[in-house]
C-alpha cells in the first residue's frame, strides 16, 4: 500500500471547549475532499464527527460512514445521514471497528473522548503485534494528545513497551501537514519492504 484513497478519522461526537478542534475538523475534511481521499469514519452527524463530513461533503468529498444500529439515534440525523455517498450499519461496536479498518489506507485522531482514545489505541495496538503497517497519526489540535504521547513514554521508560514493540505514530499540530505526512510514511513502508524482500531473495 504505497498510495491513500481512503482514511479513516477518528474523533468525538461532543464539540468540546477549544474552538481551534472543530475548526480543524473543518479544515480537515475540506483538505480531504480536494485531495480526493474519501473519509472513513463513525457515521455521526454531530459534534467533530459532524463538522469534518459536513466539510468532506461541501467541498465534494466522498464519506463512507460506519455506525452501529444503536448509536443512531445518539449520535446521527436521519437527514443528514442519507447525504453519505455510503452508510454501514453495523450490530455492535467490534463490527464498526473492524470495518472501518478494512476500508482505510491510514488512520487520524482528532480530538474526541473517552471512545476516540480506544479506537486509537486499538490501531496502535493492532500496530505494535505486527498486525498491520497503515500509518496513524496524532492530529495534536492545541496539545490535546500530548499526555497520550507522555504516557506511552513513560511506559517505555518504565520497560512495559519493550524493545521490539514501539509503538509508532506520527504527530502533527499542524492540519495542512497531515495528509503528506501520511503519504510520506505509507511510501516509506512500502519502499522500506520492498528493500527487505530484496534482501531476502540474495
Amino acid at each position: 500500500m504505497g498510495t491513500i484513497s481512503s482514511i479513516c478519522v477518528y474523533c468525538g461526537a461532543g464539540s468540546g471547549t477549544d474552538p481551534a478542534h472543530m475548526a480543524a475538523a473543518t479544515a480537515l475534511g475540506r483538505i480531504l475532499a480536494e485531495e480526493k481521499i474519501r473519509l472513513i469514519y463513525g457515521g455521526g452527524t454531530i459534534g467533530m464527527m459532524g463538522a469534518v463530513s459536513k466539510a468532506v461533503l461541501e467541498n465534494g468529498g466522498q464519506v463512507t460512514g460506519i455506525i452501529p444500529r444503536f448509536l443512531l439515534d445518539m449520535e446521527a440525523s436521519h437527514e443528514e445521514l442519507e447525504r453519505l455517498d455510503e452508510l454501514i450499519l453495523t450490530e455492535d461496536m467490534h463490527e464498526r471497528k473492524r470495518t472501518m479498518f478494512d476500508k482505510a489506507d491510514a488512520f487520524i485522531a482528532l480530538p474526541g473522548g473517552i471512545g476516540t482514545l480506544e479506537e486509537l489505541v486499538e490501531q496502535l495496538t493492532w500496530a505494535q503485534l505486527g498486525r498491520h503497517k497503515k500509518p496513524v497519526l496524532l492530529a495534536n489540535i492545541n496539545n490535546f494528545w500530548q499526555p497520550l504521547i507522555e504516557l506511552i513514554s513513560h511506559m517505555q521508560e518504565e520497560a512495559y513497551i519493550r524493545e521490539g514493540f514501539e509503538v509508532n505514530f506520527l504527530n502533527s499540530d499542524d492540519v495542512e501537514q497531515i495528509v503528506p505526512l501520511l503519504r510520506k510514511t505509507a511510501r516509506e513502508t512500502v519502499e522500506a519492504d520492498s528493500a527487505l524482500e530484496a534482501i531476502g531473495r540474495l
